[in-house]
């Protein structure tokens, strides 16, 4: 009687009738032990696999989680608390697991791992099921990945990489296992949604909350948290900007998803699936003010290093991006004004021969090609206030994507006139009165032993004798010349020291017309002088800067420095009030032509052969310097002057911002001075007999005021003078 081993008899006995019916129960009995040779030889291989796949270290230590921070960006925000930009390759903000809002932990549990509360790490339900589709598919249609598999992936990434190895993914699943073993599920949930990649620079829901409809992750809606956990498979393929049709599509998925795993009910997945795609109306914030950010961005990695680009430092500055927004718009609408080269009688400033920026943008502009020189017309701007000098405003150029060079803060551009107020103060600390007289006439001297310089006033004449007031209101170069000639080129240069110009300055009298190159940004800082009778304010962007969790680790004090006392410094701006108006050269400007008409003052420049032309205005608030130029310096048109194309960029601005605060209040003369009536022909003291015309009311500081009485008109000359 034949026998049969057991394992042949359970073969049998399941119903063999699909084996072969000429196989004999020995045949059969050699082909199940061959099998269960196989199978043991297998699971024998897997256990091999899986007890070495981390041997030699190959797999991450878990422990370094304890003290692991994931990146976070460095995050900019304007004086009322608006985020401006975030700077890093990484934007991310870390949330904890209870300020992550519901809907979104439960959006990406439905869509991602609807398990996950109650597998240990790995979903072998999920398993089984990926691996028969994939056999099915002849290759990858389905992966497995729990949320802890995909979190040990994105924290690893150098030893558990994305390729797709059956290595890789032994040693994810043991990783995975080990942080089960390790964390509770909320805590791997939270570090997970902390460390996902949204598209662009967003990693983390906040900063993909923030990217895609410009709030919080703390708060969004069903819809929202939806689109969120849809863009997180393939954020480029589901980039609602870009494909929102797609993205629309996998966010009713997710919904649901929802719906049928118990988190929402169906009317409330229908009424969410038909909530339309409401996004931010910016994807970045990179648009405004991109040159004051990089200004503080090197102020603060010199101090702290790359540790910027990954503590999530939150720095807090003093931009005012309603001002901010209101001077890029006037710079740019003059330079469009300029480039246009209207005639003045279709309210134009004249033909413009050079090339304009739309025509590079147009043909000559290789994308992504950064320079520092640009061949276009370029402008900057930069807002002080006045009492603490903090930067409200700065516009260092046309385009930071084509250039990062910030004409504000680091140019080096001859002064012009806008430097003869140091002149002017330097006379003024010296004890001459406004009514001082300096000849506007011509002169020819020797100034580097070459040929004789023979300075010229820009309409090419001569007044004569005139107040030191009249000379500046009408920025005649010959009586700055004259002036520092009078007081020497050492007092001049260290009056400029005072007020902060740091920048190397000609010992040479062209130097009383602005021949030095001087820095806009420090050009403004001296102005607050002006406008604070006497105290100047270096400027300022920072308020403080806070580590991740709400520290103080640095807040910049105010720098202020009294460089003359108030009784002198209020003739000065007095007089640089007169530029403004009473027929200065900024008067039509500001005040016919800008329709601004509050107290103000301010210094118009213009440099040899017009190629720099500057406008620095003040209000008893606020300091703004204008500059206008090319980077490679050429003329920019006929007639070019400061009154005509820089003065009307401060007026339009400075009419926006006083729209939206109180009118500045003047400045109040201090007491002391004395008034008297002065002939501005003579500068001595007026008679009832002195032109009516040339008799106008001057301030004196005591001891300084003409004792004599006008010698030239007296009751002869008017007996004389009378037409028969």
């Amino acid at each position: 009687m034949e026998t049969h081993s057991s394992s042949t008899r359970w073969l049998w006995a399941r119903g063999a009738s699909w084996l072969p019916w000429k196989w004999s129960p020995g045949r059969v009995h050699a082909v199940a032990f061959s099998g269960f040779v196989a199978a043991g030889l297998g699971l024998g291989i897997v256990y091999g696999s899986w007890s070495r796949a981390c041997a030699g270290g190959a797999c991450p230590s878990i422990a370094v989680l304890e003290s692991w921070r994931p990146t976070q960006s460095l995050k900019v925000y304007a004086a009322d608390g608006r985020l401006i930009q975030e700077v890093g390759a990484e934007h991310r903000t870390v949330l904890r697991f209870d300020e992550i809002d519901p809907a979104v932990r439960a959006a990406f549990i439905a869509v991602e791992d609807k398990r996950f509360y109650d597998h240990g790490g790995i979903d072998y339900r999920r398993v089984v099921g990926a691996a028969k589709a994939n056999l099915m598919a002849l290759g990858y249609a389905e992966g497995f990945s729990t949320i802890t598999q995909q979190l040990a992936r994105n924290v690893f990434p150098e030893k558990l990489p994305s390729t797709k190895t059956i290595r890789r993914k032994v040693k994810e699943m043991r990783v995975a296992l080990e942080l089960e073993k390790t964390y509770s599920k909320d805590r791997i949930l939270e570090l997970y949604l902390n460390q996902i990649y949204l598209g662009g620079s967003a990693h983390g829901v906040e900063a993909g909350a923030q990217r895609y409809f410009g709030k919080s992750a703390r708060s969004l809606n069903l819809a929202e948290a939806a689109l969120l956990a849809a863009i997180v498979k393939r954020p480029g393929r589901y980039d609602p900007r870009r494909h929102p049709q797609r993205a629309v599509q996998r966010r009713n998925l997710v919904l649901n998803l929802m719906r049928d795993q118990g988190y929402i009910t169906a009317q409330e997945a229908e009424r969410w699936k038909a909530y339309p795609l409401l996004l931010s109306s910016r994807e970045d914030f990179g648009d405004v003010a991109p040159y004051f950010v990089e200004w503080v961005r090197q102020q603060l990695y010199a101090r702290f290093g790359t540790a910027i680009y990954e503590r999530g430092y939150r720095v807090y500055t003093t931009l005012d991006l309603d001002m901010q927004l209101a001077a890029e718009q006037a710079l740019d609408q003059q330079l469009e004004l300029i480039e246009a080269g209207l005639p003045p009688d279709s309210g134009g400033l004249g033909l413009y021969q050079h090339l304009t920026y739309q025509q590079f943008l147009d043909s000559l502009r290789t994308p992504g090609v950064k320079s520092t020189l640009t061949p276009y017309l370029q402008g900057a701007l930069v807002t002080l206030d006045a009492d603490s000098g903090y930067v409200r405003a700065m516009v260092g150029g046309r385009d930071f994507g084509d250039s990062e060079w910030n004409r504000a803060a680091q140019a080096e551009r001859q002064a012009g006139s806008t430097f003869k107020p140091f002149v002017f103060t330097a006379a003024i600390r010296a004890g001459k009165p406004a009514s001082h007289m300096i000849d506007d006439g011509p002169i020819s001297i020797m100034q580097n032993d070459t040929m004789p310089w023979e300075p010229q006033n820009f309409d090419d004449r001569f007044y004569g004798p005139m107040t030191l007031r009249r000379g500046l209101q009408l920025s005649r170069n010959l009586v700055a010349i004259n002036l520092g000639r009078e007081l020497g080129v050492p007092a001049v240069i260290g009056e400029t020291r005072r007020f902060g110009i740091s920048t190397y300055l000609p010992r040479v009298p062209s130097v009383f017309i602005g021949s030095g190159s001087v820095i806009p940004i420090e050009m403004a800082s001296a102005y607050t002088a002006f406008a604070t009778l006497g105290t100047q304010a270096a400027p300022v962007g920072i308020l403080r800067v806070e580590d991740a969790k709400g520290n103080i680790v640095w807040q910049p004090r105010v720098r202020r420095n009294r460089i003359i006392d108030p009784e002198h410094m209020w003739l000065v701006t007095n007089m640089l009030e007169g530029v403004v108006k009473g027929g200065g050269t900024a008067f039509g400007a500001v005040r016919v032509r800008g329709g601004f008409s509050h107290p103000a003052g301010g210094k118009t420049g213009t440099t040899n052969d017009g190629t720099d032309v500057w406008y620095i205005g003040f209000t008893s608030e606020l300091v703004t310097a204008v500059w206008i130029g090319f980077d490679q310096p050429k003329k920019i048109m006929a007639n070019a002057q400061g009154g005509r194309l820089a003065a009307p960029v401060w007026a339009q601005y400075m009419r926006e911002v006083y729209e939206r605060r109180l009118p500045p209040e003047g400045w109040e003369r201090p007491e002391g001075l004395t008034l008297l009536r002065i002939d501005n022909t003579t500068g001595y003291r007026a008679t009832d007999f002195c032109p009516r015309e040339a008799v106008y009311f001057e301030w004196f500081i005591p001891g300084t005021e003409p004792t004599e009485f006008c010698p030239y008109h007296n009751y002869l000359t008017r007996l004389f003078s009378r037409t028969p």
